[in-house]
């Protein structure tokens, strides 16, 4: 064989290689979520002995600037020793971000909202297990002339004590993208609008350990207040 059929060949084959390497490669991208964190989560109400309940939310997030569409996984972890028994994570919206559908789960009613909230799903789970996970795929929409915020509170099933709540916590960006066909926004940040005026709008807590109500300025992390703003509300079944 030649010296120049072996290079074709040779060339032909890497290339192949190199293009199934892209073909394979290309959906676990397109899949992956990216890490979560737990930025601005607290425990709240004592567990059941064995049982550690947390949520994680995405470190980024897209918001589309033409409709202003976002999409987030939510998800909640037992990292505990037991299984969890029936409880339910809500999934709810603040100022700016508004929480469109969250697959599975069921439109929180207005009336049954907490104090500064607009728009939320519950979600009930019968059992995790320990050491698993359950994620959720939330569809939102975020007005990027406001400030926005997302809260994950997971509670026993009748709604009675909250193990664990992350947030209200911010996503924003101090860097306006508003001629790009999309601006992302990172967990943990306000947000700060193209629009004039952007900085008279109220900060929302960045590195604090309690993230307070925007307008109410309740704090719903408050140490010791069993209930939290669920205390409100009539319990449901």
């Amino acid at each position: 064989m030649s010296s120049r059929r072996s290079a074709t060949i040779t060339g032909s084959l890497a290339a192949a290689s190199f293009a199934a390497v892209l073909i394979l490669s290309a959906p676990a991208g397109a899949d992956d979520p990216g890490p979560g964190s737990d930025k601005g989560g607290k425990a709240v109400d004592e567990a059941p002995a064995g049982v550690e309940l947390t949520t994680l939310l995405p470190e980024r997030i897209s918001v589309d600037n033409s409709s202003g569409k976002t999409s987030l996984i939510a998800t909640v972890k037992n990292g505990g020793t037991k299984d969890s028994g029936k409880i339910r994570v809500w999934i709810v919206g603040f100022d700016g971000l508004t929480v469109k559908n969250a697959e599975g789960c069921t439109a929180i009613a207005e009336k049954d909202l907490p104090d500064g909230s607009h728009s939320g799903f519950s979600c009930a789970i019968d059992q995790l297990a320990a050491g698993d996970s359950k994620s959720y795929s939330v569809d939102a929409t975020f007005d990027l002339d406001r400030t926005g915020k997302i809260c994950l509170p997971v509670q026993s099933a009748d709604g009675k004590k909250t193990f664990w709540q992350q947030g209200p916590v911010p996503f924003g960006t101090t860097n306006p993208s508003p001629n790009a066909p999309a601006t992302p926004l990172l967990l943990g940040t306000d947000n700060t609008p193209a629009a004039p005026g952007g900085d008279e709008l109220p900060k929302t807590g960045v590195g604090q350990d309690l993230l307070p109500l925007g307008a109410t300025g309740v704090a719903l992390l408050t140490a010791g207040a069993a209930g939290l703003w669920w205390t409100r509300r009539r319990p449901q079944g």
